[in-house]
């Protein structure tokens, strides 16, 4: 039976912070790039391009990708205890990954990582086994938002756009809240600490770059002060806009 080599020599040149993410990017034995994170009891590897795995399902890039193609060939089709593990296996993967790419600034992928767990989280709310278990993931759905929203407008930065960067912050919060209102939670969205943490990136952007408030700000502010002449003109002014 042949040796096979420990990490020893990994773990003593790359100390694990229990209060710090620590991420790194590196060349693989082959050249490509993988990235390494340092956890408590060793190191996670992640592939950059596909699963972070490196893995296929079927002949498919991801799970998410063969659920997909099924859901085209049977659109009723209710996922099995498998097919359940294996989305629960995706799911963690790329939360690893998404954290990893928000630690090395590499925004734009963190974005495109939240857009695939949404995307998982979507095929697994129309086909989940049950309602319980929907909601075991539904949960997250805030948090992935968080994090893509937050990824966006930083990329936003990075290219300069500061007034980007507010507007994808704004139509975060929005989105965010509508999963509250959809939940029925509406009256913990302004104190909660996404909310809260997202709200103060945007306030801080207005005033660092003299960007006055957006029409989703007056309107919000129109409505809390009950003028609702002007909250209804600024509501057909957002409805143009967005209809360009």
């Amino acid at each position: 039976m042949g040796s096979s080599k420990g990490l020893d020599d990994v773990l003593r040149d790359w100390g694990f912070d229990p209060h710090s993410l620590s991420v790194r990017l590196v060349k693989g034995s082959d050249g490509r790039d993988v990235i390494q994170m340092r956890i408590d009891l060793g190191v996670l590897q992640m592939e950059t391009q596909g699963r972070p795995d490196g893995q296929t399902f079927d002949g498919y890039p991801s799970f998410l990708d063969r659920m997909l193609a099924l859901e085209e060939k049977s659109p009723d089709f209710v996922m099995d205890d498998d097919q359940c593990f294996d989305a629960d296996r995706e799911f963690l993967q790329y939360y690893h990954r998404r954290i990893s790419w928000l630690r090395l600034q590499h925004y734009h992928r963190a974005v495109e990582d939240a857009d695939h767990t949404l995307a998982l989280m979507d095929v697994c709310r129309d086909h989940a086994p049950d309602e319980d278990w929907t909601m075991s993931h539904e949960q997250y759905r805030p948090f992935v938002m968080f994090h893509r929203t937050q990824a966006a407008a930083m990329a936003a930065l990075d290219e300069a756009d500061a007034e980007k960067a507010i507007s994808v912050l704004e139509d975060g919060l929005e989105q965010i809240r509508d999963i509250f209102i959809e939940h029925e939670a509406e009256e913990e969205f302004d104190d909660d600490e996404m909310v809260v943490q997202l709200t103060k990136l945007r306030d801080s952007l207005c005033e660092e770059y003299d960007i006055g408030p957006s029409l989703q700000q007056q309107l919000d502010q129109a409505v809390k002060t009950e003028q609702y002449e002007l909250a209804a003109q600024l509501r057909d002014e957002l409805a143009r806009r967005e209809s360009r």
